[in-house]
């Protein structure tokens, strides 16, 4: 009975929005629509709205490297003076002086050169831990459905490998490049004051390395671009391989899978080799301008010396100025690189960050009063559920494809209904649809409380299915995630609604246990009770339970039949049944086939009209024995607590 998932992983075909030079070789494949990806001038316009508030630091971060600059060029010009004093056979002590300011030039040099690649760190890690939080914020309110259509490997790989070349950048290329640039500037300016014709000189070189510059930024830019994309369709191939390694063992596929891994990692190879290839043609090219400045140099100050015009010194200076030149020169063409790596990985951020949210903020969890549930005389949960409309929805992952036809339903305030049907017969994508995790391609669903009609966004609807993550931490702190403000009397409440409190208590330190990655590790029955206590901490009016109890064995599937009943006392529920005992005890039951909804009807009246769900049922009742004792295999779990 359980449903094969409904959403594919691919939709419309789609490269790097707005990077025509993505598709091809290496691109995503068709039927991927990646996330977007910012363009140049906004990625631009994004850095200065992030450096804005650290204008200060900045502004002190350029002015120390400019001075630790400064006072480096004066090292030129007192060796330039020793020359003079040997040329013109001086007494020995006429050099104490020039060496004792070296030696000055390199303190001061060294510790205002500290000072400033000190501050523009500073501000480099500053500007990029804000924008990780945009980023992270932005990612995890992306629809599912975007998220879907992109592939999990496009969002891993820009949150890992991106994240970490900007990061790298900003360490490293930024102060970098910041001390190269004022090199480059003041040396020349210091070039032009010894003598205007060695400055002239100097910019032999320059057209060689602008056009090599210009030719690098024009290959670069769309080659990083796709290497980019190709890697997240290797990251991607692989999570679909491993995340499916048990299917892919049992229906032989192991060649074709290792053949889909091995030809996207050939092409993220293929593409790193033409950026490696790229590389050293560049570094050929500014050899070519190095060698060609020097020699305008030299032969510029034998002319002058032989003339008269200058001193031996001045022209040893001007050489040795030329010669400082190429450090910093190739840094920042080398430097390139970095940047147009960095760039290309900081675009994809930003794209994602610009993202508008599928949903308005909410107040912040500490600030929002969490309203009681009105209560019966008797103490028990009033009816307060939403109703939940559902009219004229088609819904298709893929155009021509569509997976479901014109549906109809309406669930009233406080029912308990049952979704029953074949596998892939439309029911987890109807369900997603309830909860707000799609949206349809057409028709409505309009979920209404206390008689008064609200959009989706105003309602909150809470979506648990049989794949519940737990998050690394205390246990207290997983359960909170429903409800931050929740007292541990509280959390202590709800698991006893879900009937969890006595193994919780049972376990080394109670609700303060360290639990998921490198903690306690629970069953799937716990797993998905811990779920179940989150949507009664959560307490919306209207719960989607999808396969929630699908997880465990026959024990344990019982067990959590009834804290799920507990869970959405009260509350309006579509549970998508996965054993045919929900069903039956559910208010209604709705039974769907071929994406439509075929039947409607109490347990009674179903099996009374001897149609589907009859058949259904009557096919459950003589399996199940055995099918409970069949154990089934724990997967990953991960729960959706949505409000819309």
């Amino acid at each position: 009975m359980s449903d094969s998932p409904d959403t594919p992983a691919t939709g419309p075909a789609g490269g790097a929005p707005g990077d025509g030079s993505t598709r091809g070789f290496g691109s995503e494949p068709a039927g991927r629509e990646l996330l977007p990806t910012a363009t140049p001038a906004r990625t631009r316009a994004a850095v200065r709205e992030l450096v804005r508030p650290r204008r200060g630091l900045a502004v002190a971060g350029f002015a120390a490297i400019t001075v630790a600059t400064g006072v480096g060029l004066l090292v030129q010009p007192l060796l330039g003076r020793i020359v003079d004093i040997v040329a013109d056979h001086r007494p020995p002590g006429d050099i104490t002086l020039p060496v004792v300011l070296l030696v000055l030039v390199a303190l001061a040099q060294g510790a205002t050169t500290a000072l400033g690649l000190s501050l523009v760190s500073r501000l480099g890690e500053t500007v990029l831990a804000r924008l990780r939080e945009r980023f992270v914020g932005k990612a995890l309110r992306l629809p599912l459905e975007q998220v879907e259509k992109a592939g999990a490997g496009d969002l891993t790989a820009r949150v890992t490998r991106d994240v970490s070349v900007v990061g790298e950048a900003v360490r490293d290329a930024l102060p970098e490049l910041a001390r190269s640039l004022l090199a480059i500037a003041l040396t020349l300016a210091a070039m032009a004051a010894l003598d205007w014709r060695f400055f002239l000189a100097a910019l032999i070189a320059v057209p060689v390395q602008a056009s090599t510059a210009r030719w690098y930024v024009r290959n670069a830019v769309p080659l990083y671009a796709r290497q980019r994309i190709a890697t997240g369709s290797q990251q991607q191939q692989l999570l679909d391989t491993i995340a499916g390694a048990g299917t892919v063992r049992a229906f032989r596929l192991e060649e074709e899978h290792t053949e889909r891994v091995t030809r996207r990692s050939a092409a993220a190879v293929e593409l790193t080799l033409r950026g490696v290839r790229l590389v050293l043609d560049f570094y050929n090219r500014l050899h070519i301008a190095e060698y060609a400045g020097l020699a305008a140099v030299l032969v510029t100050g034998f002319l002058l010396v032989r003339g008269g015009s200058v001193s031996i010194g001045t022209a040893t200076a001007a050489a040795l100025y030329f010669h400082s030149l190429f450090t910093p020169v190739n840094a920042a063409l080398v430097l390139l690189d970095d940047a147009q790596s960095a760039t290309a990985a900081l675009a994809r951020l930003v794209g994602v960050a610009d993202q508008p949210s599928p949903e308005p903020e909410k107040p912040e969890p500490e600030k929002r009063a969490h309203a009681p549930r009105p209560r019966t005389a008797a103490g028990a949960e009033a009816k307060a559920g939403g109703t939940v409309t559902v009219t004229g929805i088609h819904h298709a992952y893929e155009p021509g494809r569509p997976v479901l036809h014109d549906v109809d339903l309406t669930l009233r305030a406080g029912e308990r209904v049952a979704l029953v049907g074949p596998s892939g017969a439309g029911k987890t994508t109807l369900a997603k649809l309830i909860a707000g995790v799609h949206r349809p391609t057409a028709g409505s669903v309009r979920v209404t409380t206390n008689g008064a009609g609200e959009s989706r966004d105003g309602v909150p609807v809470a979506l648990v299915t049989q794949e519940t993550h737990v998050f690394a931490g205390p246990l207290a702190d997983d359960l909170r995630l429903a409800r931050a403000d929740a007292t541990d009397a509280e959390l202590r409440t709800a698991l006893t609604a879900v009937s969890a409190l006595d193994w919780v208590v049972a376990l080394p330190e109670g609700l303060d246990t360290v639990v998921g990655e490198g903690g306690h590790r629970l069953t799937s029955a716990q797993v998905q009770q811990l779920a179940l206590a989150r949507l009664v901490l959560a307490d919306p009016p209207v719960a989607v339970l999808d396969e929630a109890t699908a997880e465990a064995g026959s024990t344990g599937a019982r067990l959590l039949e009834q804290a799920a009943d507990r869970a959405v006392d009260g509350r309006t529920a579509l549970v998508v049944a996965h054993r045919l005992t929900q069903a039956a005890t559910a208010d209604r039951i709705v039974v769907m086939d071929g994406g439509r909804i075929v039947e409607s009807g109490t347990h009674d009246e179903l099996c009374a009209a001897a149609g589907v769900y009859a058949s259904l049922w009557e096919a459950w009742s003589g399996t199940r024995a055995t099918a409970d004792e069949t154990p089934t295999h724990h997967r990953p779990d991960t729960t959706t607590l949505k409000d819309h």
